[in-house]
């Protein structure tokens, strides 16, 4: 059935099935004269419009056809003196007038959403006034009537124009609904790839810290079996070859797996994000964090600076991490300010809390490979990328990062990472210098 109602004739037959009818609803808007305006014409325009897989030509050759029919049998019932060659004389301009219609509208069809809507709306008007005249042009030499009247062209221009528009407005309005359920998907498409690219960002940052050991892990491995060898130290240095050897095999897999997600990240790159939308996107993601873990905060954006930036991945997870993690050390309620401004050459985001704030003989370890305050409760602990590596994604963009008491609130934390103008905005050369360091 679902199929069968897919087929373009059985559409096609539809529309011309559904303008037969509407026409039906009609004024005669010239006295002792045949010529009708009816809905049959803002139906068939509007089916149209909304469906340009069709064949406009064929659907109103087909809507010419039903229509002569159905308004020559409609003719013939209520006017019982005509005789049937005189019903096909008032008729057969009407079925030709869809067809000139459908052929004017098929010109411009592919470019509905494209062109202007009060020039669409003219457009549309002169192709429906161009056919209303072709259909009084066959009606005046089948019936022998003048066609010259200033007065009847005028009407026919301003029936047409307001059906036009009319139509044509009724359209762009679904258009704009549609545009916008369109944007709306989009939107939460982009903070979900945002979100996977995020954490990938961070994933891929644990992984070249780990590439990184593990290469020197397995140099000092290799110089320890030269320097047991040396000492014919057959036995403890075949030991130690062996374990290089699986470290190697370690650090070809961990480098096979690194490409993979370096080919994922760089899939998914776009050009440019402003900052404004950066944090968009974090304080939305994070507002849905917080409603997961049944808190009640409210996060407010306090942004005087903004500009495009190529490193908004990097950007994200930095954003994402400190606002998920003042999230967390709030317990049931609070706030969360974001500052966001330019002081001299440098662009400031400050993320402030109202947690119970971290103990100043801590601060100095909290950026501290595996330092979490955060455990569950089986007393693991947690396995975000932590602040380390949140301070070095800071530092591969030339910035820095510190902490200290909320000066304003009394109490909670304030991380402020400071970032150069200048590799925010162009960050070309960075660029090229965070792929080097990729490729390793």
């Amino acid at each position: 059935m679902r199929n069968w109602l897919k087929n373009e004739n059985v559409q096609m037959t539809a529309v011309a099935m559904a303008t037969a009818i509407g026409a039906q609803f009609k004024i005669n808007p010239f006295q002792e004269d045949y010529f009708r305006i009816g809905l049959g014409v803002s139906i068939l325009l509007f089916l149209l419009m909304i469906m340009p897989h069709l064949s406009y030509v064929k659907t109103g050759i087909l809507t010419g056809i039903v229509s002569f029919i159905v308004q020559s049998v409609d003719l013939l019932y209520d006017v019982n003196s005509m005789s049937v060659l005189e019903s096909l004389h008032d008729n057969i301009g009407a079925g030709i007038y869809y067809i000139v219609f459908s052929y004017g509208l098929s010109k411009f069809k592919n470019r509905f959403h494209e062109i202007q809507p009060l020039l669409l709306g003219g457009l549309i008007t002169c192709v429906d006034f161009s056919s209303n005249l072709i259909e009084l042009f066959i009606r005046g030499v089948l019936n022998g009537t003048s066609i010259f009247d200033m007065r009847e062209w005028l009407y026919l221009l301003v029936v047409g124009g307001l059906r036009s528009y009319f139509i044509s407005g009724l359209y762009n309005s679904i258009a704009v609904r549609q545009m916008r359920l369109m944007h709306a998907e989009q939107e939460k498409r982009m903070e979900q790839m945002l979100s996977v690219n995020s954490g990938l960002y961070g994933e891929v940052f644990y992984l070249k810290k780990a590439m990184k050991t593990i290469e020197d892990i397995t140099a000092d491995s290799y110089d320890l079996y030269r320097d047991l060898r040396k000492q014919d130290m057959n036995q403890y240095s075949q030991r130690t070859l062996g374990i290089a050897q699986q470290i190697h095999e370690v650090k070809k897999d961990s480098q096979r797996i690194l490409a993979g997600l370096l080919k994922l990240y760089d899939s998914e790159k776009a050009v440019n994000m402003s900052l404004s939308e950066v944090l968009s996107f974090a304080v939305k993601g994070n507002l849905k964090y917080a409603e997961m873990l049944d808190k009640r905060i409210q996060i407010q954006m306090e942004q005087q600076y903004d500009c495009d930036s190529p490193f908004y991945i990097p950007l994200l997870t930095v954003m994402n991490n400190l606002i998920a993690n003042a999230v967390e050390v709030i317990e049931l309620e609070g706030t969360i300010r974001i500052q966001v401004y330019g002081q001299d050459e440098d662009v400031h985001f400050t993320v402030i809390d109202s947690g119970k704030g971290i103990p100043e003989a801590k601060r100095n370890i909290i950026f501290e490979p595996g330092y979490t305050t955060k455990f569950n409760q089986a007393g693991i602990a947690a396995t975000g990328i932590g602040l380390s590596h949140v301070r070095d994604i800071v530092q591969s963009l030339e910035g820095h990062i510190t902490v200290k008491f909320a000066e304003k609130s009394g109490q909670g934390t304030a991380f402020d990472v400071s970032i150069p103008k200048r590799n925010l905005i162009k960050g070309a050369e960075l660029e090229n210098t965070i792929r080097a360091d990729q490729n390793l």
